[in-house]
């Protein structure tokens, strides 16, 4: 969803656009790995994949909590590092600052909806506490040593966020998850029409999610460049 000339999520042309954000084969897209650092960052996401489905199963929106949980942790520690660089260097960061935080931001807000959506139990609330606490310094390591992977992780993540938003939209078209109001901060935050339901909110997560994607896999193309 970020772009570098309009990081407003609102603002996003995607949101706007039918054929973007409503048809699953637009959204859906795998970016081959092109070296060993890609697949050794597309198996680390795969693995954490395979935990998610297995402790989370269908629970999508549980699965929301706890993810954009950890979702909201690159943006925040790749914003902070790019800002220490740009004045250690002294340069310009090309608006990756912002855009970062902005990013962060954007996916703290799809946890504030989820939670109003899916009350997290006791065991996900301490599963977020270890998870962020062991995902930040594992990323804050990953950006400092090797951004370019740091970012191609954060896209594969973005892929599976995808695929599971998805998935959860087919449980709800198929009548398995009640397709209850939207939030009303979720209304509010994306410009949504006020009788706005469950649908609704996923599917503009759905297109934040795949627009960061493709931002980070730009992002990681331009510091192998």
């Amino acid at each position: 969803m970020l772009d570098t000339t309009n990081t407003d999520p609102t603002q996003d042309p995607k949101l706007d656009d039918p054929e973007i954000s409503r048809d699953d084969d637009a959204l859906v897209h795998h970016t081959e790995p092109k070296d060993l650092r890609d697949r050794i960052a597309l198996r680390v996401v795969k693995t954490m994949r395979i935990f998610a489905d297995r402790f989370f199963a269908k629970r999508y929106g549980h699965r929301a909590v706890v993810l954009e949980t950890v979702a909201a942790v690159p943006g925040m520690v790749g914003g902070m590092l790019q800002h220490l660089k740009a004045i250690r260097r002294i340069r310009d960061d090309q608006g990756w600052i912002r855009e970062l935080l902005d990013e962060a931001e954007n996916e703290r807000m799809h946890l504030m909806t989820f939670i109003k959506i899916a009350e997290p139990s006791k065991m996900e609330r301490l599963l977020i506490l270890l998870g962020q606490g062991v995902f930040f310094n594992l990323y804050f390591l990953l950006y400092l040593f090797a951004p370019r992977v740091a970012h191609r992780v954060v896209a594969y993540l973005e892929e599976e966020a995808v695929i599971s938003y998805t998935q959860y939209l087919e449980e709800l078209d198929a009548g398995r998850v009640e397709n209850v109001p939207a939030p009303e901060l979720a209304i509010e935050y994306w410009k949504l029409e006020p009788d706005a339901r469950l649908r609704d909110v996923i599917l503009v997560v759905r297109a934040d999610e795949a627009g960061h994607r493709d931002r980070n896999h730009e992002m990681a193309d331009e510091l192998a460049a």
